[in-house]
């Protein structure tokens, strides 16, 4: 499973990738197809042609990763609650 391994390295390039393609914020909920599609464009951004079958092993051995990071609490078995402070919205005059 290298290519997760290459996203588990730098996942906070790819969670900030991910953040610009797809509504990613701190306790929203993430889905599964989102992560997937997610994969398989970040690859492609990489110049790594990866097909769907494998987009879908790397999104699910990533999303472990990420829930033994703390960083996807998990709902069912296609989506999560984002659990990262980094990307608390806020609007501006709010004082939290």
């Amino acid at each position: 499973m290298e290519f997760a391994t290459l996203i588990e390295n730098e996942y906070p390039v790819f969670l900030g990738f991910l953040k610009a393609k797809y509504p990613m914020f701190h306790n929203s909920n993430f889905f599964f197809r989102d992560l997937q599609y997610g994969v398989e464009k970040f690859m492609e951004k990489k110049g790594i042609k990866i097909r769907m079958g494998q987009a879908e092993k790397v999104a699910r051995a990533l999303a472990s990763y990420l829930e033994e990071k703390g960083i996807f609490v998990r709902i069912n078995n296609f989506s999560w609650r984002v659990n990262y402070p980094e990307y608390v919205t806020t609007t501006p005059g709010d004082p939290f």
